[in-house]
Parts: structure tokens; C-alpha cells; sequence
């Protein structure tokens, strides 16, 4: 865990005593690092920049109009709310004073007087004390004489308040009565606080249905749906906004209601865009009588295909050049259907898939999976949140328990074991590190798992990370640059977002051994910050990188709003002031998309060739969009597989060029971890291929049959130097070039062959046969390097695997690169592999057997 900052000084006495606390309450003083803003970029009215007079900070100065209402604005970001002590630098070479009115966020806080300095070189500092709340104030100083204001240089802004670091007990003996279609009644034993708590929030699903103050230990909710079911808890906050861990847990099915009249009928059904498997619609919204649409019925004829709470969705697995008909009803919670829409009918384009895929296979049954992660044989390490186990799971279904992750618990929630990631440098370090809860935190450790064995005991990488029922964040992925980095939730207590030391409601960025990287974005700041990526997120549990190596992350919202970002290194992403584009937004980064918080709820994101995959949990579907040339947004989202398999918690790309998607079914309180009831299903892309064709072949073998022995070793009866079969592929979307790498995958092995990097983007193909050299003759540039040394190095090294049939696999990198960096002519195979990979955005494999011995 990273040191806590060093700046904790003991309230005594008065102080003390002012607070109404006793001697013995274990509350300290926090004085946050100043942050200062510079007024020559605020908003200015009436108002020049200038840098005439020297000794200013910054890039200049800001001189007033000489009027009443001229002003400078600040937007001043504050990590915690509470009274903060704001110190503004000035110079006034007048004699006269030129006071300003303070107007935070449009409230009259009263006049700084700014009387003269001797000199406008000779700069002063007044200061004054506000309550501030987390996050962005707009903090504005406006001239209330006809002299205008002082030369402002800047505002600095320090926060100085009692700090509580104990949470409240949980509330207890949570009982639910009086439920009715809408309402409930919950009542419950009083959490207890060294200080006191202040309020308590009832939730569902981490979403906040009602608040009541810290003195009330009832509260009725009034805005239930009938014949819906609910699981409630209740948290206690104390003055400090510590979040106590939930009560125990209710659940309960509201009753019906008498409302027997169906919703109104689904208007306007239509298609949007057709692929060669799939049909695009969409349909105004129905109303019902109850004020509730639970949700809406497709159908394909008189099979329903689909079930979406959304007013769209794409059916799947359609044959090409075929005409198919759909209506929809709507659906309330009593169950009353509406009658048929309009019926549409669309054809099926004879060609192209887009970034659509389609239902292949289901792959095994697991309970809760909630990460998964390919092993270079193209296994699969899942992870499943309530057993706290780590599962092998290969490409046909077959499923062995590794072994149980020491020290992971429940939450009786969202927590448990999450995500997990597997070492970019696995053949030699064997290491896999995950995300999970722990008995006082949420931490990554890393364990070791060298194809045969898992590791009994495991290493910290990274604790301290605070935890929740609700809202732990949990995705685990190494970037292109080698680094891991984190999705974290604020753990309930949104004022973490915004502060920077604080590792919850952040995007983590670390070294493999769980140091912060040096050119992280607030690495100077020290402590907890120096691992911030980026912040003000509530619950972001998705992660994948562009073509361009761009950052995307998906984020839960509260009861608005979720969000997929485009995330920015050191950015603030407005949580908790701003959920999606509601509530105060301005001075945040916006989200690129954004859906109701009934339809989403994304988990797990994936990228192939910059289509962006995201799995749905609360909506039960999962979104397809693609990537802008321009790489600064996205496209249309097709909705799939609608309440198919029902929540969805992660996607992931396959070594075989297909995606894996896990459902939770039964995640909402801390699940059933004895009922295997969750299934991993593989999806394809029409085929074989991902978006683009993206595909590799020979024309001298098929897919997984027997390379001929002209190709290894059986040739010439010599190990090395053979000739290289011809290879060809179909292009990927944005890839800058291509790599091949060619291994014996034998025993669930890697043996690393050869490798050809650098091949140029417009390249489709490799011909029998290429020469000798480091540099590849007449490949535009294009490297290669092969096992063994000396001639051998330089040239294909064909199959030699002593005289049994042996598995072997040529596996295509597209890349975001034209030059793969860091590579020379001594590097290594596995160094070759790695750069390769960190470089890559897309893979796919041929697969070929060879039985040739030297």
C-alpha cells in the first residue's frame, strides 16, 4: 500500500472544543496541498490580460475595467466540502482601497477589501474563509466601484477541516413491512459513530432510493414498480461522508397491481440499417396507464427474439439475402401486453457483417464469471466472484478449478473476487494478477500459475483500496505501454472521486510490482495520487484500448446516467457533481456516450479493430458501436442479444478471432455459489472473421490440418532454415502493419519459432518461401527473427518437434504501429513476442499440425 501523506497535526484544546468533541475522539486536522489558479485563465468581464508589471505568477495578470461589475470568475475544483480558506495575490498602486463583491455559485458571501500595495510591482495576498462543496464552485470577485478592481494575479485555495478516518458500524436488523405495489416501509437498528452519524441511505443495487437524516431509523419509499423484486440495505454516513459497510440484506417481490389495462402500442417500428446476419430497429416509446413500460417483446414472425427495457435492438444470426418480418409489444409490470406494432419487413445484405457479431456456441457453465483472460495457447483463466476461485476454461468447453484465491471474501454484493489479467510476459514470469476483496480492503495481488499448478499463496501488489457492498470497480488490464491499470469505484462515499488521495473512484495506472510510474499525472504530488490516472468516476468497471492506443472506459452512473468515456491521462470525469451530462458539468470532461441507468449498466468493454463491445448488466444486452476515423467518439450503437442471456458482466476478444460474453444471472446479493446457473457463450463474426475480414489463411493448408513437410524440418531433413509457406489475410480496421508469429503450442506450451514484424499496412499477404536476413528481402522493411543462432536466426524455422504430431499455431497482429519499437536484431523471441503484443489490436490465428522430425 502507498505511504499515507505525512500532514496529520492533532486538534487541541479550543479547537477541540469548538468541534464538540472529546479529548479522546480520534479526529485529526487535514491540510490539503494548496492549488492555486491563476486569474489570467478565468473568465474575465470587463477585464485584460496583461503582464506589464513584473512579479506576477503564471503567464500575466488580470487588470479590471475601470466600472462597477467588471470581475474575474474561478472555477475552483474542491476535493472535499467544508470551509476553505481562499488567498487572493494582488497589487493596487493606488492609495484607495478597491474592494470586491464574493459570489460563490451566485450566493452574496460578503466584500474582500484589496487596499494599495505602494506600488502595481509590489504584490499582496488578503484572504477569507467559504464553505465550498466537492467539487467544481464558480467563485467570482466583482468590482463595486467605479475604480474597478486590483490587478489580480491569482486565487489560491487551501482546505483545512477536522478529518474522521472511522466509519459508522453497519445498520442492523433491516426488516421490510407494509410492501405494497409502490411502497415499502424499512425500519432498522441505529448505526452508532465515534462522532455521530448524519444520515442513511437506502439502496438497491448500489442506487440510492431514499435519504433520511442520522436521527430517523425509518423510512418509507414510495416510488416502487409492482410485481418487480428488490434487495435493499441501508448505509450510515457520519459528518466526514466516512461510509459505513450495509446492513443486512432484504429482498422482497412487490405485489401487483390492479391495473389490468395494457400499455399503449409500440409506434413507428422501422429498420435502421441491415448487415448480412443482422436487422437494426428501433420504435417509439408506449405509455401505459401506470406511468411503467416494463419493457418491450420482439418478435421475428411469431418467435420472440428479443426482450429490451431499450426503444431498439438488433437481431443476430440472420441468413444473408433474406427478407424477415418483426413487431414488437410493450409489456407494464403486471404483465398486460400491448397488441402487435406495426409490422416491418427487412432484407439481409447479401455481404458484410460490419462489427456485428453473432451467437456461435455456449462454452461451459460457470457461477458468477466475472473476468476472463486468454493464455497464449489460447486457454482461458476466469474468474468467479463468489467462490473465489480461479477456473482453467479451454476453447471447447472444458473446465478445470485451479485453486481458490487466499484471502478473498464477499460483500454480500459487488465484491468478492473480480478482475483479473494475466502477465504480458506470462512464458517466462508465469504471473496473473487479480482484483478482489479482502477482510479490510479491496487490493491486487498476483499469483502464479506456470500451466499446471496455481499458486497456493499470493502477493500484494497494491491495498488500501477502500471497499463496499456497492461500487468496487474491479477491471484489471495491461496497457500497450506494459503497465496494469485499475477501474476503481468511490466504495459509497462519492467525495473520493474527487479527492486525489484517495485510490477509490479513480482509473489506477501501475507498475507490474505495484510502484507508481514516475510519468503518471500527479506522480509529484506523492501518496495515494501518484497511482491517479484519472478520477471523478463512481463505479467504472470496463477498459480497452483504440488503434491509436486510446484509453476507453465504461462507468456505472446513479440513477441518471451511465457513461462510456474516452479516457484522458489526468482527467476529471465530474463525479459525484456531474453523472453523464446531468448536473453541474461544466470544467469536466464529457462522455462520449450515454444511456439511461434502466437500459445499461456497463461492465466489462472490449475493442476489436475499433468497434467497442460492452457488456450490459442492468439492461441485459450488450452494445456494439465503432470508433470515428477521427478516433474522438463513436458511431451508432446496435443493441444485441437482448435479455438473452440476462445480465452481462464481461467481454473479451478470443485468440481465434471471436469474443467470449459471461452472464450473472444471479449477482445481485452476493449470489449462489453452490447453483451453477451462469453460462460463457462464444460469439463469431460471419466467416470466421472479425470486423474487416480480418482473417488469416494458406493456400497450402486448411485451418487446423497438416502443414506439409516441405515446410519443416522433414524437408531437407535439417532443423532451421526452411522455407516459409505462403500467408495471407484480410485487412483490420485503422491497423498501421501486421505480425506474424509462429509457436508450438504443444502441451498448452508456447515455443516461439519465428516471428515477421513491420509488414506495412497495405501488405495482405507473405509468399512462399521468404529470404534470409534480419531485414526481409523485398518485404518494405519488414523484420524477422527465428529460434536457435546464427543463419538460423535469420531465416523461418520451420516444424521439428522430434517425430510426434504436434500442434502448432501462426497467429496475426494488426498494429497501431508501422515499427513495432524497442526491437533490434539481438532482441530476444520473448522480447519480440512482447513488443508485439503491446503493439497489437487485433489477433487471429491459423492453426496447423505437423508430425516432421529432423
Amino acid at each position: 500500500m502507498a505511504p499515507r501523506p505525512p500532514w496529520r497535526v492533532v486538534l487541541a484544546g479550543t479547537a477541540v472544543a469548538a468541534l464538540g468533541l472529546t479529548a479522546l475522539s480520534p479526529v485529526s486536522a487535514f491540510a490539503a496541498a494548496a492549488t492555486d489558479y491563476e486569474s489570467e485563465s478565468a473568465v474575465i468581464s470587463q477585464g485584460v490580460v496583461e503582464s506589464n508589471h513584473a512579479g506576477y505568477s503564471g503567464t500575466g495578470f488580470v487588470n479590471f475595467d475601470n466600472v462597477v461589475g467588471s470581475y474575474v470568475e474561478y472555477s475552483v475544483n474542491a476535493a472535499q466540502a467544508g470551509t476553505h480558506t481562499l488567498t487572493f495575490r494582488y497589487a493596487n498602486g493606488t492609495a484607495d482601497n478597491r474592494p470586491v463583491k464574493l459570489i460563490v455559485d451566485g450566493g452574496d458571501k460578503g466584500t474582500v477589501d484589496f487596499p494599495g500595495t505602494g506600488a502595481w510591482t509590489t504584490w499582496k495576498t488578503v484572504t477569507t474563509t467559504v464553505q465550498l462543496t466537492a467539487g467544481v464552485n464558480k467563485i467570482r470577485t466583482t468590482a463595486t466601484t467605479a475604480n474597478g478592481g486590483p490587478n489580480a494575479d491569482k486565487l489560491t485555495d487551501t482546505f483545512t477541516a477536522p478529518v474522521d478516518p472511522e466509519p459508522p458500524s453497519p445498520p442492523s436488523n433491516l426488516k421490510a413491512s407494509n410492501i405494497l405495489p409502490t411502497a415499502a416501509t424499512f425500519t432498522w437498528t441505529a448505526a452508532t459513530d465515534n462522532v455521530g452519524v448524519v444520515r442513511y441511505e437506502v439502496n438497491r443495487g448500489g442506487n440510492i432510493l431514499k435519504t433520511v437524516d442520522g436521527n430517523t431509523t425509518t423510512a418509507t419509499v414510495d416510488n416502487l414498480t409492482p410485481n418487480t423484486a428488490y434487495d435493499i440495505s441501508v448505509g450510515a454516513f457520519d459528518a466526514a461522508g466516512n461510509p459505513s459497510q450495509q446492513s443486512n440484506v432484504v429482498t422482497f417481490t412487490t405485489p401487483p397491481s390492479d391495473d389490468t389495462t395494457p400499455p399503449s402500442v409500440p409506434g413507428n417500428l422501422r429498420s435502421t440499417g441491415v448487415t448480412a446476419n443482422s436487422v437494426s430497429l428501433v420504435w417509439n416509446a408506449s405509455t401505459d396507464d401506470g406511468g411503467t413500460i416494463a419493457g418491450y417483446d420482439v418478435f421475428q414472425g411469431a418467435t420472440k427474439v428479443a426482450t429490451t427495457t431499450s426503444l431498439g435492438t438488433t437481431v443476430t444470426n440472420l441468413s444473408p439475402n433474406t427478407s424477415y418480418t418483426f413487431t414488437v409489444k410493450a409489456r407494464d409490470p403486471d404483465g398486460n401486453s400491448s397488441a402487435a406494432s406495426n409490422a416491418v419487413t427487412a432484407k439481409t445484405a447479401a455481404t458484410g457483417n460490419g462489427g456485428i457479431p453473432e451467437y456461435d456456441k455456449d462454452i461451459t457453465k460457470v457461477d458468477l464469471g466475472w473476468s476472463v483472460d486468454f493464455l497464449p495457447n489460447g486457454n482461458a483463466l476466469v474468474t468467479e466472484r463468489d467462490r473465489f476461485e480461479i477456473l482453467l476454461v479451454t476453447p471447447s468447453g472444458q473446465k478445470t478449478t485451479l485453486g481458490k484465491v487466499p484471502g478473498a471474501v464477499g460483500t454480500n454484493g459487488e465484491g468478492g473476487l473480480l478482475g483479473l489479467a494475466i502477465s504480458p510476459n506470462w512464458s517466462s514470469d508465469h504471473a496473473v494478477y487479480l482484483y478482489h476483496t479482502a477482510s479490510g480492503d479491496n487490493r491486487i495481488v498476483k499469483m502464479t500459475y506456470d500451466g499446471t499448478t496455481l499458486s497456493s499463496t499470493s502477493t500484494p501488489v497494491l491495498t488500501g483500496i477502500a471497499k463496499n457492498r456497492y461500487h468496487n470497480g474491479g477491471r484489471i488490464k495491461f496497457g500497450p505501454d506494459g503497465k496494469l491499470y485499475a477501474t476503481v469505484g468511490d466504495a459509497k462515499n462519492s467525495d473520493n472521486a474527487q479527492n486525489k488521495s484517495s485510490l477509490n473512484g479513480k482509473i489506477l495506472r501501475l507498475n507490474a510490482d505495484g510502484s507508481a510510474p514516475s510519468d503518471n499525472p500527479f506522480y509529484a504530488t506523492g501518496g495515494n495520487a501518484r497511482y491517479v490516472y484519472s478520477y471523478g468516476h463512481r463505479n467504472p468497471q470496463g477498459l480497452a484500448w483504440d488503434s491509436r492506443g486510446q484509453l476507453w472506459a465504461a462507468e456505472f452512473g446513479e440513477s441518471s446516467q451511465d457513461e462510456l468515456n474516452l479516457i484522458q491521462k489526468g482527467g476529471n470525469f465530474g463525479w459525484p457533481s456531474c453523472e453523464g451530462t446531468q448536473g453541474s458539468c461544466s470544467g469536466f470532461i464529457a462522455p462520449k456516450k450515454t444511456w439511461s441507468t434502466s437500459q445499461a449498466g456497463p461492465s466489462g468493454l472490449e475493442i476489436v479493430n475499433d468497434w467497442i463491445y460492452i457488456a450490459g448488466v442492468t439492461g441485459e444486452q450488450m452494445f456494439a458501436t465503432q470508433i470515428n476515423a477521427a478516433g474522438t467518439g463513436v458511431g451508432t450503437v446496435s443493441t444485441l442479444f437482448s435479455g438473452r442471456w440476462g445480465r452481462l458482466r464481461s467481454v473479451t476478444k478470443t485468440p481465434d478471432g471471436g469474443l467470449w460474453l459471461t452472464s450473472t444471472n444471479n449477482d445481485k446479493n452476493g449470489g449462489t455459489p453452490s447453483t451453477l446457473d451462469n453460462v460463457i457463450v462464444r460469439l463469431k463474426f460471419p466467416g470466421g472473421a472479425t470486423p474487416g475480414d480480418f482473417k488469416l489463411t494458406s493456400s497450402a493448408f486448411a485451418d487446423n490440418a497438416t502443414i506439409p513437410d516441405k515446410y519443416t524440418c522433414a524437408g531437407d531433413g535439417t532443423a532451421g532454415q526452411d522455407p516459409s509457406p505462403p500467408l495471407a489475410w484480410g485487412p483490420a480496421d485503422g491497423a498501421k502493419g501486421y505480425a506474424v508469429v509462429f509457436a508450438d503450442t504443444a502441451n498448452d506450451g508456447n515455443k516461439l519459432h519465428w516471428a515477421i514484424w513491420d509488414v506495412p499496412a497495405a501488405a495482405r499477404a507473405l509468399p512462399e518461401g521468404l529470404g534470409a536476413g534480419y531485414t526481409v528481402p523485398n518485404q518494405g522493411g519488414a523484420k524477422q527473427k527465428a529460434m536457435g543462432s546464427g543463419a538460423n536466426a535469420q531465416k523461418y524455422f520451420g516444424p521439428c518437434p522430434g517425430g510426434s504430431s504436434h500442434p502448432y499455431s501462426f497467429t496475426l497482429y494488426a498494429l497501431n504501429t508501422s515499427t513495432v519499437p524497442g526491437l533490434s536484431s539481438s532482441s530476444t523471441m520473448a522480447q519480440i513476442e512482447t513488443a508485439i503484443k503491446g503493439a497489437s489490436t487485433a489477433t487471429v490465428k491459423l492453426r496447423g499440425k505437423s508430425s516432421a522430425a529432423a
